[in-house]
């Protein structure tokens, strides 16, 4: 990546810890078995394979032999819910979401409507937050399924997953949880938090793309959403990606360490660029709840300009930025999860999202203070 570029979208992608290139190479190098064959070589691989098993568990609160990898969190997203709504015989059931979820919820449970089973969106506050309470009104006889984000991916705002898991708990309904976003940033413990099932995908810590997990309790039943073998205890089909599965583990032991810290710096940072936003740029307005949202995480709506022409502005100044979730670049239709905040369209595609992360400096946001003024004026005129 080119020195002067200042990267602040860190909730589309992270890069990747240099002590994760390092397991990743020695394994590619090194460890080339498959993890299924008994000689050897296959032995070795499979060592790798449950080592960084155990390292995914230890950061999500499961037992390592309840962790499945998956190729994303989309994927372990879609298996969670198709297992709990469409195995068995029995009529279609009720699943219990919300109105801000990732689209790799939004999408299944829009296809699960359409197969017969019944939908409950919860409905959020003007600054993303679910009542608990809300939730658990939704839950009714036939419920087989809550599925609620940690944190979201837009405005970084924390749901009260203990609450809502607690309350599905008492009812007997399982709780998937999508914990991508939260990882790495704030704590996250499935057992606390009465989760059946959790997702969670290795590139938004400093890992890999194309690995991720899905962690399933004992005692879930859980229906393949890959089939043709008998890895993951025949619960995901597939030679296992082992390298990136070792470049997982290893970012979930970074995670882990240094939590607090690190949750700490981000948080500084993400405070400094929301201060000299409001010191250098009129009309502003956060659509993120400071006191109750991940701590790297700036929604901001510019008032008056278009997000996706200062995102452009700012990416020829060498930053990079989100008009919205990276899963809806190159959509004119406003962020969904702002709607269901109440804004408007026009406050919607005014928006900018900011995310800092692994190599962001004070220096870097100052950068960012320096010519976003400027920029945000250049568009406003333009827009008008």
């Amino acid at each position: 990546m080119d020195a002067e570029r200042l990267y602040l979208d860190h909730n589309a992608t992270t890069p990747l810890h240099p002590e994760v290139v390092d397991a990743m190479a020695r394994v590619l190098r090194e460890v080339y078995g498959n993890p299924s064959s008994s000689h050897a070589l296959g032995a070795a691989a499979r060592a790798e394979l449950e080592q960084a098993r155990e390292r995914v568990a230890a950061l999500v609160g499961f037992r390592d032999d309840e962790i499945v990898f998956t190729a994303s969190a989309t994927e372990a997203n879609n298996t969670a819910l198709a297992s709990a709504l469409l195995a068995g015989d029995g009529p279609p059931g009720h699943l219990v979401t919300s109105t801000i979820e990732h689209p790799s919820v939004v999408e299944p449970a829009a296809r699960l409507s359409e197969v017969g089973v019944k939908v409950t969106r919860v409905e959020v506050d003007a600054e993303g937050r679910l009542d608990p309470a809300a939730v658990a009104a939704a839950l009714t006889a036939d419920t087989q399924l809550v599925s609620i984000l940690w944190a979201n991916n837009e405005t970084g705002v924390v749901q009260d997953v203990a609450a809502i898991g607690a309350d599905a708990a008492t009812r007997g309904v399982p709780f998937h949880v999508d914990a991508t976003q939260a990882l790495g940033k704030v704590p996250v413990d499935g057992s606390a938090v009465h989760a059946a099932m959790l997702s969670g995908s290795a590139h938004k810590f400093n890992g890999p793309k194309g690995v991720g997990f899905l962690a399933v309790r004992d005692g879930i039943e859980l229906t393949p959403w890959v089939r043709g073998g008998p890895q993951e205890r025949r619960r995901r089909g597939g030679t296992e990606n082992v390298a990136g599965a070792v470049g997982l583990g290893v970012a979930a032991d970074l995670a882990v360490c240094g939590l607090e810290e690190r949750a700490k710096r981000y948080e500084g940072l993400r405070d400094r660029l929301w201060a000299g936003i409001q010191a250098t740029v009129p009309d502003v307005r956060s659509n993120t709840p400071l006191d109750a949202a991940l701590p790297n995480t700036l929604s901001v709506e510019f008032r008056g300009t278009a997000g996706d022409v200062l995102v452009e502005a700012l990416d020829l100044e060498g930053v990079c930025v989100s008009s919205g979730a990276a899963c809806a670049s190159g959509s004119i239709e406003p962020s969904h999860v702002l709607s269901a905040l109440g804004r408007t369209p026009e406050e919607a595609r005014a928006t900018v999202r900011f995310s800092v992360g692994l190599g962001v400096d004070e220096a870097q946001i100052d950068r960012v203070l320096e010519i976003l003024p400027r920029l945000v004026a250049r568009v406003r005129r333009v827009s008008s």
